[in-house]
C-alpha cells in the first residue's frame, strides 16, 4: 500500500514538471534550429543586455534576413538592433556585403567585418539613414550610384578599405573619412566635394593623393598628411584673384608625411587663420 502511494505521487510530480517545461523555453531546443543559430542568439542577447538600459529595442523594427555571411541569419540576430540603430561589428560568421536593413534605419555601424563591395541597391530600401561606418573592411569597389537616394545622409565613414576611386557623394555630408584607403588624385573627380556645401570635417590622410582636392568653404578640419602631395599653389586654398578673400572657417589643416615644403609657397595661405601643419624646410 505505501509503494502504491509513493508511485502515486511520483506520478503527479512527473506531470507537473512536464506541463511547467512545455513553454518558450523548449522553443530554441539545441537540433530545432540551423547550425550556429543559437549561438549567435545568445551572442545577440547578451549584447543587448551589455548596452545602456535606456536604449531599449524598438519593437516596430522586423528582422530581415541578412545578406551577408553563410548562416543566413536574419540581420537582428547577427548584429544588434536598438531604436533605429544597428549594430554589426566583428561578426561572425564572415559579413561580406551589407547587410539588408530594417526599415527606419539611421545609424549603421558595420565595422571590421569583410564587405568587399557595395552596390547601387544595398542601400537603396533604407533613405532614413543619417550615418553609415564601414571603417575597417575590404571594401574596393563602390557603385557610383550606391549613395545616390541618401538624402539625409549626414556622416560617411569608409576608412581603412581599399578603395582606389570615390563615389557620388550626398550633399548634405557633413563628415566624410576615406582615411586609409589606395586613393589616388585621378581617383577622386575634379567635382567631388564642391557641391557638399555643408561639409565640416573632410579626412583623406593615409592615402596616395599627389595634389589637394578642391575644398569646400564650409570645412574646418581637413587632414592630408601621409600621402604624395608635392605642391601647392595660390588657388589651393585661397583665391589669387581676390587679395581680399579671407577663409576663416578653415581652422585644422594637417600636411604632415606629404613630400612638398610649404615655405615654398607663401602665398598660398595669406588667406588662412592658421597655417598648415606639415614640413616647412
Amino acid at each position: 500500500m505505501k509503494a502504491l502511494l509513493i508511485t502515486c505521487l511520483l506520478a503527479l510530480w512527473l506531470t507537473a514538471a512536464s506541463a511547467r517545461m512545455s513553454g518558450p523555453e523548449l522553443r530554441l531546443r539545441p537540433g530545432s534550429l540551423p547550425n550556429g543559430y543559437i549561438s549567435e542568439y545568445l551572442k545577440s542577447r547578451r549584447a543587448r543586455r551589455a548596452l545602456p538600459p535606456a536604449d531599449e529595442p524598438d519593437a516596430s523594427i522586423a528582422p530581415k534576413e541578412s545578406g551577408g555571411g553563410g548562416a543566413d541569419l536574419p540581420t537582428c540576430l547577427l548584429c544588434v538592433c536598438l531604436s533605429g540603430s544597428v549594430y554589426c561589428e566583428e561578426v561572425s560568421p564572415d559579413m561580406t556585403s551589407v547587410p539588408l536593413l530594417p526599415k527606419e534605419t539611421a545609424y549603421l555601424y558595420a565595422r571590421f567585418n569583410k564587405i568587399k563591395k557595395i552596390g547601387k541597391n544595398d542601400f537603396g530600401d533604407t533613405v532614413t539613414l543619417k550615418r553609415i561606418d564601414l571603417t575597417g573592411n575590404m571594401i574596393s569597389e563602390i557603385d557610383d550610384a550606391a549613395f545616390s537616394k541618401l538624402t539625409l545622409l549626414e556622416e560617411l565613414s569608409l576608412s581603412e578599405n581599399r578603395l582606389a576611386k570615390l563615389p557620388a557623394l550626398p550633399a548634405k555630408l557633413t563628415s566624410f573619412n576615406a582615411n586609409g584607403n589606395l586613393l589616388k588624385t585621378k581617383g577622386v573627380k575634379a567635382n567631388a566635394f564642391k557641391k557638399l556645401t555643408g561639409l565640416a570635417n573632410l579626412y583623406l590622410a593615409n592615402n596616395q593623393l599627389e595634389a589637394v582636392p578642391f575644398i569646400p568653404e564650409s570645412v574646418r578640419i581637413l587632414h592630408l598628411q601621409d600621402n604624395n602631395i608635392t605642391e601647392v599653389n595660390t588657388d589651393t586654398f585661397c583665391k589669387s584673384d581676390n587679395s581680399y578673400y579671407l577663409r576663416l572657417s578653415l581652422s585644422e589643416v594637417r600636411m604632415d608625411g606629404n613630400p612638398v615644403v610649404l615655405s615654398k609657397y607663401p602665398d598660398s595661405f595669406t588667406c588662412m587663420k592658421v597655417l598648415p601643419v606639415g614640413r616647412y624646410r
